[in-house]
């Protein structure tokens, strides 16, 4: 019996022991940007001396940023292995309230980095809705139309998402041009309060809607409500992957803390467009969420694309916005809220365009064509100069 103990007991040590360097294997790029943190913890001031040098400011920079979205990468490859365990809407819940977390982080890390920058924020958050509203929904419409005559998703739940987006970005974007304030378009503190609540408000009403009686809403129509995609694995297999999680998330944000001073550099001392840090910012956060909703449209999962994009945006005006605003009264760095000119004609287009959209629950290949058509504007004209 106890030969027969012993013997047992050494095959789950063999199994447990073979578990941890599968594990290893896969995790590779945690290695990584490990060995990369601890660089830049005991390098990171002689290697931001040779910023001023073209190359090495390339080369820090790309480093850096190729990391960071790797890791990023990671985080969202974990988010999904749990939606799938989860089943939705919590999945796609944990993906964008992981991403919003990033996102606070490396704004947060650029803002405080150089000169005071006010617009960042702003900036970092259209290029968020721009990006995700028109990039990333053009692309997955596209490539879904591209491969299928016409694709389905819940109206119940995209109108849900919309009519949250439209009031919180209005207010959050478009309104302060209109409050007649002191410094620009930018709200007062009792205003920026108020607006904190309004945001935090409509966004916990959202989330009792999704996750409680109109969870239906998120879900695709031949889908059982809450049902996971698998359940492979034992209840306790679902750490390891939260760890990871976690583990990815702690070292996006110290490396985004480094990554600042390249961007605050370059922009700075090349005269570069401010919107440009914004940009940045916004493709580590988009860019992972852009994949994993491109592959559920190719897969003919529309539904789960819509939670990613819709929900991705939602997250970010609903919670990045009091995040900063918050940030912004305890640090002391103030925050300018409100587009200028064509940045404001392009959200109220991007509004109405995702309105039309989504109004039927279908969509074809030519509504993804037009949305890229109105990314590829905006990008153009970030180079217009000065507004």
């Amino acid at each position: 019996m106890l030969r027969k103990n012993g013997e047992v007991t050494a095959e789950t040590s063999r199994a447990e022991h073979g578990g941890l360097v599968h594990i290893l294997r896969r995790e590779r790029l945690l290695v990584a940007s490990i060995s990369t943190a601890l660089f830049f913890l005991f390098y990171a001031g002689p290697l931001f001396t040779l910023l001023e040098n073209p190359l090495w400011l390339t080369v820090i920079f790309f480093w850096l940023f190729s990391v960071v979205l790797a890791s990023a990468l990671a985080v969202v490859r974990h988010a999904d292995h749990l939606a799938e365990r989860l089943g939705e809407p919590y999945g796609t819940l944990i993906l964008t309230l992981a991403i919003t977390s990033i996102e606070v982080t490396a704004i947060s890390a650029v803002m405080f980095h150089g000169d005071n920058n006010p617009t960042l924020v702003r900036d970092t958050l259209f290029a968020v809705v721009m990006i995700i509203l028109n990039g990333m929904v053009g692309l997955s419409l596209l490539v879904g139309g591209w491969r299928r005559h016409e694709q389905h998703h819940n109206l119940q739940g995209a109108n849900a998402y919309l009519g949250v987006i439209v009031p919180l970005a209005t207010l959050s974007m478009i309104m302060p041009n209109f409050t007649h304030p002191t410094n620009g378009p930018a709200y007062s503190p009792i205003q920026q309060t108020v607006l904190a609540f309004i945001s935090v408000g409509l966004y916990g009403v959202f989330l009792a809607l999704q996750t409680g009686r109109h969870r239906g809403f998120f879900i695709d129509d031949n889908m059982v409500a809450g049902e996971p995609a698998h359940q492979d694995g034992k209840p306790g297999s679902l750490w390891p992957t939260i760890i990871l999680l976690f583990a990815h998330m702690g070292l996006v944000v110290f490396l985004v803390e480094q990554l600042a001073p390249p961007i605050d550099y370059f922009i700075e001392t090349l005269h570069a467009p401010a919107a440009l840090g914004g940009v940045a910012m916004a493709v580590l956060v988009a860019t992972p969420e852009a994949i994993s909703a491109v592959r559920a449209s190719v897969a003919n999962h529309l539904q789960r694309s819509v939670n990613i994009f819709l929900g991705s945006v939602l997250s970010t005006i609903g919670l990045t916005v009091p995040a900063m605003l918050m940030i912004s009264h305890l640090s002391g760095h103030p925050v300018v809220l409100g587009l200028e000119h064509t940045d404001t004609v392009m959200l109220l287009l991007t509004l109405a365009l995702s309105i039309i959209t989504f109004a039927s629950g279908r969509t074809h290949l030519m509504q993804g064509a037009v949305h890229l058509v109105l990314f590829v504007a905006y990008f153009l004209l970030i180079f217009e100069g000065p507004r």
